[in-house]
């Protein structure tokens, strides 16, 4: 990142349309009294991932997810969670249809198997699921992929490039009809992919990893809480990204990929992957928009771009932003709890306005 700027040189306040977040996990039962109301203090619309267990792989189990969801909505809150459902090596066609004909689902995830957190349920054989791709691009069903291999002869921080490679530019060239959303992309290769490829192709991007590289991971110990996957990768690749999210190309969108792991399980051998955002989310992005010099393309970023790509409407109300140097919380106390967040205790520059 440059230097961090001067508050004085910022402007005090940012009015930007409500932004959504195409990539949020909200995990389950108790969790959700403490994730929902976090995510919807600021989105909109949110895209919610399916990596349960058992996982959401279907229109009826999506259906009784998002009930759970609302249930923990506090009152006078506008919420719209978006659902996706869990793609396995046994989706039928006839599957696809029913995901097509209900407005609450958005499109189906694809986890290679062993990529991430509750993932050993995904696909084996990317290359056999080509008649539920035909049948996702006919019936207008967008596929989101966590885009990485898993075998153990690749490198962690060349598996992005290997599965662009393998399976993402096939995909795509074969189904030009599909829309595809790179999700959480990690590379200076993953943004010139998605540059170079067809308009049905977009990306999210996370706020740690605009913020971070593996320095922030590694450097004087193991950093745990910043440890996600697709891990952080060189400052080269940072830069990458940093110049997609403020470069006002549409293909490029928010998604926070807020993932909580209670602390007693994220501070051991476990390895839990997974940065806790959300009650930080839109001013950890607004702070890298800020010393990128940037802020007024949050707005597109955050609010117009990814709505465009998946054919809604944009938002009509509006967020202030305030200039006001506040602290990330260093922790989140819920149903006998406790988790760590993102960013936890460090600063910010701008805090949504209540």
């Amino acid at each position: 990142m440059q230097s961090k700027p001067s508050l004085a040189d910022l402007p005090e306040q940012i009015t930007i349309t409500r932004p959504d977040d195409w990539h949020v996990h909200l995990r389950d039962e108790e969790v959700l009294g403490m994730t929902v109301p976090a995510t919807a203090r600021v989105f909109h619309r949110t895209v919610v991932m399916p990596n349960l267990v058992p996982p959401v792989t279907d229109a009826a189990l999506a259906g009784a997810y998002r009930q759970r969801i609302m249930a923990e909505l506090p009152e006078g809150m506008r919420f719209d969670p978006k659902m996706a459902l869990y793609l396995t090596q046994s989706t039928t066609e006839t599957d696809v249809k029913e995901a097509a004909a209900d407005p609450t689902i958005i499109g189906y995830k694809l986890y290679p198997a062993g990529a991430t957190t509750n993932s050993a349920s995904g696909v084996t054989d990317i290359d056999a699921m080509g008649p539920v791709f035909e049948a996702m691009e006919l019936n207008g069903v967008p596929l989101l992929v966590h885009g990485e291999v898993t075998t153990s002869d690749i490198d962690i921080f060349d598996r992005e490039k290997a599965f662009i490679d393998r399976y993402l530019e096939p995909i795509t060239r074969k189904f030009p009809g599909l829309k595809v959303v790179f999700e959480h992309i990690t590379t200076a290769d993953a943004v010139d992919f998605v540059l170079g490829a067809h308009a049905n192709v977009g990306a999210t991007i996370t706020p740690q990893h605009l913020l971070m590289n593996r320095n922030d991971l590694l450097v004087g110990g193991v950093h745990v809480h910043n440890y996600c996957l697709p891990v952080l990768k060189r400052r080269t690749h940072q830069e990458a990204l940093q110049r997609a999210a403020i470069s006002g190309n549409p293909k490029f969108f928010l998604g926070t990929d807020s993932a909580p792991h209670v602390q007693a399980k994220k501070e051991t051998a476990c390895g839990c992957a997974g940065c806790f955002s959300a009650f930080s989310a839109i001013e950890l992005y607004a702070e890298a928009f800020a010393h990128l010099g940037a802020l007024d393309k949050l707005e597109g970023f955050a609010s117009f771009f990814g709505a465009d790509f998946y054919n809604l409407p944009r938002n009509t109300e509006t967020l202030v932003l305030e200039k006001k140097s506040w602290h990330a919380p260093e922790r989140i106390e819920h149903k006998g709890g406790v988790w760590v967040p993102y960013w936890a205790g460090r600063s910010l520059m701008y805090q949504v306005k209540k």
